[in-house]
């Protein structure tokens, strides 16, 4: 209808509000009080209701910037019926409205969705500010750690206080690497990260990869190039060596049959050398051929197995030495704790493991050996053999994997370094943890 159109509406208020100024001083003129008064208060009604009409628009104006303002956008506008422009004013007022209300929403659904990838990534993330205040440690975080909550970094000093130094003096942009020794097992970990600003406060978020298979099996990989090349040129030159020193033997028996023979102590001399030199060059023959094993581990044949049954198949094989060396060895393995393994080459590992425990506890008295079976904090599979012995020096610790590396005086040093490649093949690993006069642990994890 006419009247609701804006301009309609304002022109009839104004001939109205003219009207009624006309009437004031028309009243005014005949000398009337009391109607010039009531007029008076009617025409400032009249101003008043104008003004509040015309004012709607502001209003309307301001309450749409508040919306803004607040992210309050659940609201619509309605001024229809006062004209095309507020039509238009209308319609451009809740179209901004829809559009702030679709972004919201896609803002909304991709801040879900990334709070749901971080949280459920395989990668450890964690974020916090410079104070050390934790503002999120998603899902595998927690799980590396073996923790429920995290409000500081600060915390993690418990577990490691490396690793609290690494994180608190990380520099954005770099990476670096800490070695976490835990209850059953060790990380090698790989930290990386970046920095950025949020409501002026300074935000890191960094990455931990837990890197410790990967590097192992680096160093394997690079320790069977090394043999190989070893291997390659040692035969080369003890081969011909070998055969040289056969036929010389030979050459030295035929010249003693001659009508001029050597002297039978010269002969006798050299016939001594060619001996040693061939007992030495076999010698070397046999040490090649023992550590070109390290570099041909079939590959493993997998089924499920029980521990305990494992163990108890060994056991004849070691009964001897340990009766020889008055040790007493102990099992605590798991009811049916079952693994994946190929069993032959897991009993291979058993074997040397607690026979290096046996040479350990050599002339001790009370030499006790543990084997234990167990699921650890992260569930698992491990094993750990025991020793109540010497224990072993911090520096040689770190080599005791190395192929070759040995203490004992008639030891290969392959022993330990084809453990691990077994291990390896299997997806696991080993880790030894030792102090001086407390004995030595090896753990076999799954």
């Amino acid at each position: 209808m006419v009247y609701k159109n804006f301009r309609m509406v304002v022109f009839f208020r104004l001939v109205l509000l003219a009207a009624t100024i006309y009437l004031f001083f028309y009243t005014l003129q005949l000398q009337y009080f009391v109607t010039p008064f009531l007029i008076t208060l009617l025409v400032v009604l009249q101003l008043y209701l104008l003004y509040r009409y015309v004012d709607k628009t502001n209003r309307d104006l301001a309450s749409f910037l508040e919306s803004i303002r607040f992210s309050e956008f659940t609201r619509t506008f309605h001024v229809e019926g006062m004209g095309a422009s507020f039509d238009e004013l209308n319609k451009a007022f809740n179209d901004v409205i829809k559009d702030f209300q679709k972004v919201r929403t896609e803002r909304e659904e991709q801040y879900h969705y990334l709070q749901s990838l971080v949280k459920n990534i395989d990668v450890s993330i964690l974020t916090f500010r410079k104070d050390g205040t934790v503002d999120m440690a998603n899902k595998t975080f927690r799980k590396l750690f073996q923790i429920q909550t995290l409000t500081r970094v600060q915390d993690l000093n418990a577990l490691s206080p490396e690793l609290v130094e690494a994180l608190m003096r990380f520099t954005p942009g770099k990476s670096c690497l800490v070695k976490v020794p835990m209850d059953d097992d060790i990380l090698q970990l790989a930290i990386s990260g970046t920095e950025f600003r949020i409501h002026n406060q300074s935000i890191m978020l960094v990455t931990i990869k837990d890197i410790q298979n990967v590097l192992e099996a680096q160093e394997t990989e690079t320790w069977q190039k090394l043999i190989r090349v070893l291997t390659h040129e040692i035969m080369n030159s003890i081969t011909p060596i070998a055969s040289l020193t056969s036929t010389l033997e030979l050459m030295m028996r035929e010249t003693t049959q001659n009508e001029e023979p050597m002297a039978p102590d010269d002969v006798k001399e050299v016939q001594l050398a060619l001996q040693t030199i061939h007992k030495r060059s076999t010698g070397l023959l046999h040490f090649v051929n023992t550590y070109r094993n390290l570099t041909k581990i079939p590959k493993p044949n997998l089924r499920a197995a029980i521990v305990s049954d494992v163990i108890e198949d060994i056991m004849p094989l070691l009964e001897k030495d340990i009766k020889k060396n008055k040790v007493q060895l102990v099992t605590n393995i798991e009811p049916n704790l079952e693994f994946y393994a190929d069993t032959k080459l897991i009993e291979q590992v058993l074997i040397n493991l607690i026979q290096n425990a046996i040479h350990a506890l050599e002339d001790q008295e009370d030499g006790c050996i543990e084997v234990k079976g167990f699921h650890n904090k992260r569930g698992r599979v491990t094993i750990q053999v025991s020793d109540n012995g010497q224990g072993i020096l911090p520096e040689v610790l770190d080599k005791i994997f190395i192929p070759f590396f040995t203490t004992k005086p008639k030891g290969s040093g392959i022993g330990l370094s084809l453990s691990k490649q077994i291990m390896r093949l299997h997806g696991g690993a080993i880790m030894a943890r030792s102090q001086p006069d407390e004995g030595t642990t090896f753990t076999l994890t799954f």
